[in-house]
């Protein structure tokens, strides 16, 4: 029986993505078995127990494989991707030994990773099978993570200290204090670790990548063109989507002032809303990095706001069905922390979005929304990341009830009929997916659900 093996982090969203992509070759090719390794998490984001044994009872030919603990060494990195690196890049015996296991009841055709886990590459190409990556964001960060190892070359500054815009191809001039953070700091174990990824990364048989053509077509065009490795043979890349997970679950959270100064602003916008309110988070980037409790609305929002609003707005706790929302023909807009899952999600719902970052690559998604794709507006924050009720309550206005906003509504619903047409036949993700790659430089030896080599 032939298998393709997936090895995502750990983290609930990338499993969760790792897990349709999964069930999307099982579609095209129900003959194959799908193979999950499961790496034990270095800090506490909450069980995905109950989500793997949902997979497992109702997609029998998605198989999950649970890896050896580790021991992980003492880091003074204040970024929690660095656990994360670390865990993968010692896992790599164990990943070796389970694609053994595997390989005696089934002829593995490919390993394919999240794009945190390049350490595994090594352990692929050891055991002579092709090794392919998951990327869960767009082309245009996909362009600046190959290109990386150039911008390094060109400056021995980190980029916290550049003070400027970045070129990278196939995409706007990025502002340098706009990376992720792990990139910021050239002296920091995260830096090296993504720096490394990079190079890896060039190596692949192949990057599979959760987007589309008429999306971003300038930042795929330069990946077709090789720009983004400029000394050496560009991977072949495969933009199969838009790959969507209806049940994802988001993490962003804002602080107990920042909440009420979006409810003031949701107040004064005279708008209707629905708004998902989560506790505020322990850490100061806004990413949950642990199991969350039902916030308490009365203690966290202003006084008497949610009696005056009631006619014209819903708080939910904690949680909201996203995709069935952005699906609704009454939304009209979306506040996002530009995700690219929720990006995707709005796309699809043909949703305009006002873009307001948090962490990760989020601030370099806001450049692409809203100076590539234009189907979204800036949330301008001060230099400490707050936004103000009067900011929060312009770019709603300007969304929901000006030109400016009227332009982006028409974009992004064009750009929901083009998600439509690249997954229907003949489409560009349809034909990247059936029939291997139409991008890079040499071309490659097609997507590992069509390859016939024996491992």
């Amino acid at each position: 029986m032939e298998a393709i093996v997936l090895y995502p982090i750990p983290a609930i969203g990338h499993l969760i993505s790792m897990v349709e992509l999964g069930k999307l070759i099982l579609a095209h090719h129900p003959s194959l078995t799908i193979h999950i390794l499961i790496a034990a998490a270095p800090y506490n984001a909450g069980s995905t127990a109950p989500y793997i044994a949902s997979v497992s009872s109702t997609t029998p030919s998605i198989t999950f494989h649970n890896l050896p603990s580790v021991t992980l060494p003492p880091t003074t990195s204040p970024h929690h991707e660095t656990l994360i690196l670390e865990l993968i890049g010692l896992n790599n015996p164990n990943v070796h030994q389970s694609l053994l296991s595997i390989s005696k009841t089934h002829n593995v055709k490919a390993l394919i990773m999240d794009f945190f886990c390049t350490y595994a590459l090594s352990v692929a190409s050891n055991l002579k099978l092709p090794g392919y990556f998951f990327f869960t964001s767009g082309a245009a960060v996909l362009n600046y993570f190959l290109y990386h190892p150039i911008i390094h070359k060109n400056t021995t500054k980190s980029l916290k200290d550049l003070n400027t815009l970045l070129i990278v191809p196939g995409v706007s001039p990025i502002p340098s204090s706009d990376m992720p953070k792990p990139l910021l700091d050239r002296n920091d174990k995260a830096y090296e670790f993504f720096l490394d990824g990079s190079i890896t990364m060039a190596k692949s048989a192949g990057i599979i990548a959760n987007t589309f053509e008429s999306l971003e077509p300038k930042a795929i065009q330069a990946l077709s063109e090789g720009l983004c490795v400029p000394d050496g043979p560009t991977p072949p890349i495969y933009c199969i989507g838009p790959l969507i997970a209806k049940n994802n679950e988001r993490s962003g959270t804002q602080n107990e002032e920042q909440l009420k100064e979006i409810a003031l602003g949701l107040e004064k916008s005279d708008q209707r809303f629905l708004w998902v309110v989560r506790n505020p988070p322990s850490e100061k980037h806004g990413l949950a990095v642990s199991a969350q409790t039902d916030p308490d609305l009365d203690s966290l929002l202003p006084e008497g706001f949610l009696d005056r609003t009631k006619e014209r707005g819903l708080v939910v706790k904690s949680w909201a069905p996203q995709v069935a929302v952005l699906n609704h023909d009454s939304v009209g807009g979306f506040v996002t922390h530009c995700g690219w899952n929720s990006v995707l999600e709005a796309v699809c719902g043909g949703v305009p979005m006002v873009a307001w970052p948090l962490y990760a690559e989020q601030r370099f998604n806001r450049v692409v929304l809203v100076e590539d794709v234009k189907i979204a507006l800036s949330m301008k924050e001060s230099e400490d990341g707050f936004v103000s009720a009067t900011e929060v309550e312009k770019r709603v206005r300007e969304l929901m009830d000006s030109e400016s906003g009227n332009s982006i509504r028409e974009r992004t619903l064009a750009m929901k009929d083009g998600a439509t047409a690249a997954l229907s036949e003949g489409g560009s993700s349809r034909v990247a997916f059936r029939d291997g790659p139409r991008w890079g430089a040499k071309g490659g030896p097609g997507p590992p659900w069509a390859q016939k080599k024996n491992f």
